[in-house]
């Protein structure tokens, strides 16, 4: 099975609906990180200069089926005639009268329809709202990796009704970079994976461990890891139903001969709000670990720089502190450093090398954070799925 790319779709004058990730966070009236959006202008702009009329699909938030003010896409229309340097009409729902209007209209070129959710039959993928939505267009583009994994009306539904379907440019690179991280990674291929919990990356763990070269752990999760091997981790967050897991894991790498790095030094404090203190591999019994210490950032950063490609999925630290950022943000640095094919997903992740400055020394940073888990645990996503031609 194979996906058609958007430019072998001929979108000369045609009605194209294109489906976007721009679940963005939204604070007072703004948003807050623009990361996604940013992602899919080339796909916008490639399909403004080709096509008749625009259509742009999304989700925000959990309106849960009714319509609710608070997620409204205002605010990204705003963002994204700015973006774009072209006039963009926010419709006043994604089907129905009005919107068939705005789209048979010679006056909007580009149109932002209305949140999806705002409809239950989105997210139940009700046929008669796919062929509601497919009906505006005559060709569809899935630019939404990051919603990939659901099979809702304008991921999947859709697909049914409209004959001409592609991937957009950055659903065509998430599938190129991370296809190539589970079948072909270039060698050394290192994984480091942070996070809160052992359980959001069981999966990812058992997929990717025969295919690494290293592994390298931390953040919250690595404290479940260090309690299986019998070390004194204070207060950290641990997983107590996972420590079985862990050192099943534990073994699982050792059987495999891969190098599994725990941290060997920690920043640690009694709770977020209170003094820190370095300590070495075990932690006292009144602090808890909030960042790895300079020790197992140096270890992290050695094992980095003899990469090849590198998959980096997680924080290592509380990086939501300033106090706790250090670790993380310096592997960010690190890899901006470093002339590995580096690839960053989950948006923690994503934010901190953000923060960092260093995104465009990064080869791609993933828009995806449960599609891209899935994708990595080896699942077929209905987004990907509902792409697939026969050759």
């Amino acid at each position: 099975m194979r996906i058609r790319r958007i430019e072998e779709l001929d979108l000369r004058d045609k009605r194209v609906f294109v489906r976007v990730d721009f679940n963005v966070p939204i604070k007072e009236g703004s948003i807050a990180e623009t990361h996604r959006i940013d992602s899919a202008l080339p796909t916008l702009r490639y399909i403004s200069a080709k096509a008749r009329k625009v259509m742009i699909g999304s989700h925000l938030g959990r309106p849960e089926g009714r319509r609710d003010p608070k997620w409204s896409l205002g605010p990204v229309r705003s963002y994204l005639e700015r973006a774009l340097s072209l006039p963009v009409v926010l419709a006043p729902d994604c089907i129905g009268p009005e919107v068939e209007d705005l789209v048979q209209g010679s006056d909007h070129k580009v149109i932002l329809l209305e949140n999806l959710r705002f409809h239950k039959e989105e997210e139940k993928n009700d046929p008669l709202f796919s062929r509601a939505l497919a009906s505006l267009t005559d060709a569809y583009v899935n630019d939404a990796f990051g919603a990939a994994h659901r099979a809702h009306a304008s991921i999947e539904g859709i697909t049914r009704f409209v004959r001409k379907k592609a991937a957009g440019l950055l659903f065509c690179k998430e599938l190129d970079y991370l296809g190539q991280v589970l079948s072909n990674p270039a060698r050394p291929f290192v994984v480091l994976l942070g996070g809160a919990k052992v359980s959001d990356k069981i999966g990812v763990l058992r997929n990717l461990m025969p295919k690494v070269n290293t592994l390298l752990i931390g953040g919250g999760m690595a404290y479940t890891f260090l309690k299986a091997r019998g070390a004194s981790i204070g207060r950290s967050l641990v997983e107590e139903d996972r420590i079985p897991l862990a050192r099943e894991l534990l073994v699982k790498a050792e059987d495999l001969k891969i190098p599994l790095l725990l941290p060997v030094d920690h920043i640690a404090a009694p709770g977020i709000q209170e003094g820190t203190i370095a300590t070495e591999a075990d932690i006292p019994q009144d602090c808890m670990g909030l960042d790895i210490g300079p020790k197992t950032l140096a270890l992290f950063q050695l094992e980095l720089r003899k990469a090849a490609m590198v998959l980096w999925n997680g924080p290592v630290g509380a990086f939501e502190e300033e106090r706790f950022s250090h670790g993380t943000r310096s592997i960010a640095r690190a890899l901006a450093e470093h002339n590995a094919t580096t690839v960053v997903a989950g948006g923690d992740t994503v934010a901190a090398v953000i923060q960092a400055g260093v995104q465009d020394k990064i080869a791609h940073l993933s828009t995806g954070g449960g599609a891209t888990l899935e994708f990595l645990e080896g699942k077929k996503l209905p987004g990907v799925q509902a792409l697939e031609e026969e050759p």
